[in-house]
């Protein structure tokens, strides 16, 4: 997610953010993915949860929703990587790639829908953290469960910066010039170890025994 706020800032400086007579501001593209996350919460509360309880019988487990919120979130990756290749492809088009100025006729309204999808993963997988944390972890360590959530937010985010200065001294892919860059190799990378990730949580989900699950 820290990537993806970073990096879709900077693609909307280089698109057209016009949307009727107002220019919507870069900056402000980051507000989608936060109301995509409140958007979520209600339909998954209102309509999703109750209609899983009616086909299954019961509630899906803290696990299984955070492993939703994995998927949806490779996905998430995968659209961001498609629409920085659509917006590339406007750029070699008309041979503006030496141009850092340059604005694309790319709608920039295009980066609301990875922000939706990754907010629609984030109200799967933090409120299942919480869950699994709230029921799993002993009495005396209950009240961290919240702080649990917040501690790897921000880690999360150092990595990702970390992952970004590696990325820059070993690949040509993020020059200064966005309109010169190879940003939707960086996007396939992070959807890739995602994906991993997924694969190792998966194994670690199967193996996993609830503790408190019951009581």
């Amino acid at each position: 997610l820290g990537v993806q706020i970073n990096f879709t800032i900077l693609q909307a400086l280089v698109m057209d953010r016009a949307v009727g007579r107002f220019t919507i501001p870069a900056g402000s593209m980051v507000v989608g993915c936060f109301v995509a996350v409140v958007v979520s919460l209600g339909l998954f509360d209102r309509i999703l949860l109750p209609l899983w309880r009616r086909v299954t019988g019961h509630d899906p487990t803290a696990l299984q929703r955070i492993g939703a919120g994995h998927v949806i979130t490779i996905v998430s990756m995968a659209a961001s990587a498609v629409i920085e290749r659509r917006r590339m492809a406007t750029v070699h088009a008309h041979g503006e790639g030496s141009d850092p100025a340059w604005v694309s006729p790319l709608s920039a309204m295009w980066l609301l829908l990875p922000f939706a999808l990754s907010g629609a993963g984030e109200a799967l997988h933090f409120p299942g953290q919480v869950t699994l944390y709230y029921q799993e972890f002993p009495p005396s360590l209950k009240n961290t469960a919240t702080g649990m959530v917040a501690m790897i937010v921000a880690l999360g985010f150092y990595l990702s910066t970390a992952l970004i200065g590696i990325v820059r001294r070993a690949t040509a892919w993020l020059p200064d010039n966005m309109n010169a860059s190879r940003l939707e190799n960086l996007y396939w990378l992070l959807a890739v170890l995602l994906a991993v990730n997924f694969g190792y949580y998966m194994l670690c989900a199967r193996l996993y025994k609830y503790q408190n699950v019951g009581k």
